[in-house]
């Protein structure tokens, strides 16, 4: 299985500090965080890793380089103009083809073990999620399982996080436009019609996106 870890993005709310580093390289226990994330994938036997590229893109393949050293291959795509998680993933899917891909964003710190994703053939999607954290009032899913089966749905039941790792199919892009858009566009429509499963963690997940989870990740990881 390849693995796209999306990092082009801005980095807006961790302003000022990712004005001068992109958010992938802001280091946690000792090391940017985007070489414990291709850490992460090696251990789960993942060896091609697409990396995408936009804001201080130079910066991020410098510091990584083909990846030799961490005992994967790196190849990138770059984006001159952002194309949102969505875009970003449909420009990138001749190298992560043929599906299904593992896809992991850029900013969160796991100890999700990914190898158990190895066996995931979804029909579009299967989305890791876990309990809605306290800090957010804003769930993105809920799991139906009224059928036996474990249905990633949304509604009024929403009571689940995407944890921004998850395996697709590359069929989850079909009718999707060229330019930018998000993956959740596609995401809630395949999950609409009962095309997305889904798995809840309950292990350590932090989504650096604010200076106060960064200092959580990094009072965790001392």
């Amino acid at each position: 299985m390849r693995a796209m870890i999306l990092a082009a993005g801005r980095g807006e709310r961790l302003r000022p500090l990712t004005e001068r580093i992109p958010k992938p390289l802001i280091p946690v226990a000792g090391e940017p965080l985007i070489v414990h994330q291709l850490r992460w994938l090696h251990r789960a036997g993942i060896r091609d890793v697409i990396i995408n590229l936009h804001h201080l893109g130079d910066a991020i393949e410098r510091a990584l380089g083909t990846g030799t050293d961490l005992g994967i291959r790196i190849h990138y795509s770059r984006e001159p103009d952002l194309l949102d998680t969505g875009g970003g993933i449909k420009k990138a899917l001749p190298r992560l083809a043929p599906g299904p891909f593992l896809v992991l964003n850029g900013d969160i710190w796991t100890n999700y073990p990914f190898r158990d994703l190895a066996d995931a053939r979804p029909a579009k999607a299967h989305l890791v999620l876990t309990p809605t954290p306290a800090y957010t009032d804003q769930a993105d899913f809920h799991l139906d399982t009224s059928d036996g089966a474990r249905h990633v749905r949304r509604g009024a039941d929403n009571n689940l996080t995407y944890c921004g790792i998850a395996v697709l199919a590359e069929s989850l892009f079909d009718n999707t436009p060229n330019g930018p858009f998000s993956l959740t566009d596609p995401l809630f429509k395949a999950a609409a019609m009962g095309e997305v499963s889904g798995e809840i963690f309950n292990g350590t997940w932090i989504d650096i996106g604010t200076p106060g989870q960064l200092k959580r990740a990094r009072r965790l990881t001392a």
